[in-house]
Parts: structure tokens; C-alpha cells; sequence
């Protein structure tokens, strides 16, 4: 590759001494990953692995399985707020989820989701609440849908900066206008459309790409052509990484299931069939039993029925 994207300006912003001081006397596996980190794992073809969390039980969770990326997503919209979709959710919303998630995190690198309509009016809106975000929320980084048409808002927020990871294929936050949540690239003009949207997010300064549901062939190519790692969902094998919503690969969210998720686990029928049971106990008089209750000595509960007149 001939030109040197904007990108490796992150990189190089960690000198070897800061990442010795970051990182003294912390186990490899402990630390805070870096960015850099990212680049060191593509080019070593190590996989990034990614997922959401949204609160700080969830996020402490994760990060003590060991995951790298952790997303505190605009899909929070649907699976924490019972929003139909993620077009409502606030920039309130996002910062108050974003904190917990920060607070529980040793290790992950925290990337925070712009929600619908706070980046796409002008740049200095996108650079302001991309700074919320990073500021206020303490995420590690931004992310931001569209390519070749976001590319000046993604250089101007990484020139403030503020680290942006891109995302493109199918936005679900720009769905209608893509048809609909279908698989986007399928065509020569739209593959190259996408290709090309991944080219101008690398040259603009992002750091990484979300790839969503796009062919994995297609996104072999990109993963091939840009230095900066992607990630995909519904993307293939060949990304760098992979991203899954959380509720989606534990059973948690149960309106649909994408085609791209593998469910790992059932935690919702557990959490019911305990809450069933909790309501027969208390129904039926065997909760809470002496093995869940405090009690007083019999001659102080005489002097106080005493004292209350009773």
C-alpha cells in the first residue's frame, strides 16, 4: 500500500516509553489494550474479538472473560430500552450507559456508539458530541455509521482527537434508505461502493471498521486492502474481528434472532423459570424461612411489645 493512511498517526502517538510506563508492572493479559494494540493483532493475524455491554454487571462480565472491544451500542435502543428500533435513542441515553460500562472495565477498550441525528448535521455537532462521549462518558473511542459521505466528519472528529471506528455495509440507523435490514454489497456497484466507503474511512484517520452484513467475499477484499483491522457481524471468517450484541448471543433478546448470530447460551428461560418460582414460594408461604430472616431475643420482644402498648 502506497499511501500511509492518517491512521498510523494513532499509533505512533504511543511512544515505546509511554506504553512502558502504561503498562508497568500490569500482567499482558491485564492491561488496558491500546489501539495500537488493534494494528499489532491484525498484522499478526491474531482475532480481535468484540462485543456489546451496556451496564456495569454486563460490562464487568465481559471483561473479565477477556474480551477486547467491548461496544456500548445504539442497540441499546431495542434490547435495553424496548425501543422498535435504534433511531430514538439520545445522546443522554448513550452517555448514561456509557459511564457504567467505563467504570467496570480493567482491560477492554470501551468504544462508544453516536446515536441517530447527533453527528449528521453539521461537523462541529458530530466533534461536540463525540467529545461527550469521550470526555464526559470516558469511552475510549467513538463510532460512527457511513463511509465516503462521512468521511470529512470522521477526519474532523480524529483531528480534535478523539479515535472513530467506522462502520459500514448495512447502517442499521440509515436502514430504510438501504432497503431495509438486508445484506448489503451483493451487487458489482454496491460492492464497490462498500469497498470503496472503507477506503475513505481508513484515509480519513478512523481506526478500525465495523462490517455488517456484507459478503464474506467482499469483505475479504477489504480486510485484505486496508491496514486498519475490521470487524465483522454477518461478515465472514476473514475479518480481523467479530462483533455480536450480547443479548443476542445469550437469549436475552427474543423479538429476532439475525442470521449471523449464534446463540452460546439460554439465560432467559433460567432468569423466568426463578422468578416463577420465587412468586410460588412467597404464594405458598415457603419464602423467606428462618434461614433468610433475623430475629430478636423473646425478652427483648416482650419489653418492646411492652413499650408499643401492645
Amino acid at each position: 500500500m502506497s499511501i500511509e493512511p492518517r491512521v498510523l498517526f494513532w499509533y505512533k502517538v504511543w511512544s515505546k516509553n509511554e506504553r512502558e510506563s502504561t503498562v508497568s508492572g500490569q500482567p499482558e493479559a491485564m492491561r488496558k489494550l491500546l489501539i495500537s494494540d488493534f494494528l499489532q493483532m491484525k498484522q499478526e493475524g491474531r482475532k480481535i474479538t468484540m462485543i456489546t455491554a451496556y451496564s456495569y454487571p454486563q460490562a464487568l462480565i465481559v471483561d473479565e472473560a477477556g474480551i477486547d472491544i467491548i461496544l456500548v451500542g445504539d442497540s441499546l435502543g431495542m434490547v435495553e430500552l424496548g425501543y422498535r428500533d435504534t433511531i430514538p435513542v439520545t445522546m443522554e441515553e448513550m452517555l448514561a450507559h456509557t459511564k457504567p460500562v467505563v467504570r467496570a472495565v480493567k482491560r477492554a477498550h470501551v468504544v462508544g456508539d453516536l446515536p441517530f441525528m447527533s453527528y449528521n448535521i453539521s461537523m462541529e455537532q458530530a466533534v461536540t458530541n463525540a467529545g461527550v462521549l469521550y470526555k464526559d462518558g470516558g469511552a475510549d473511542s467513538v463510532k460512527l455509521e457511513g463511509g465516503q459521505e462521512m468521511a470529512g466528519t470522521v477526519a474532523a472528529i480524529v483531528k480534535a482527537g478523539i479515535p472513530v471506528f467506522g462502520h459500514i455495509g448495512l447502517t442499521p440507523q440509515t436502514a430504510s434508505l438501504l432497503g431495509g435490514f438486508k445484506v448489503q454489497g451483493k451487487s458489482i456497484d454496491q460492492a464497490r461502493k462498500v469497498f470503496d466507503d472503507a477506503v475513505a474511512l481508513e484515509e480519513a484517520g478512523a481506526f478500525a471498521l465495523i462490517l455488517e452484513a456484507i459478503p464474506r467475499e467482499l469483505a475479504a477484499l477489504i480486510t485484505e486492502r486496508v491496514r486498519i483491522p475490521t470487524v465483522g457481524i454477518g461478515a465472514g471468517m476473514q475479518c480481523d474481528g467479530q462483533v455480536l450484541v450480547l443479548h443476542d448471543m445469550v437469549g436475552l433478546f427474543r423479538r429476532f434472532t439475525p442470521k449471523f448470530v449464534k446463540v452460546y447460551a439460554d439465560v432467559y428461560t433460567p432468569q423466568l423459570e426463578a422468578v416463577k418460582a420465587y412468586i410460588a414460594d412467597v404464594q405458598g408461604r415457603r419464602f423467606p424461612t428462618d434461614e433468610h430472616s433475623f430475629t430478636m431475643k423473646k425478652e427483648a420482644v416482650q419489653e418492646l411489645r411492652k413499650a408499643l402498648g401492645l
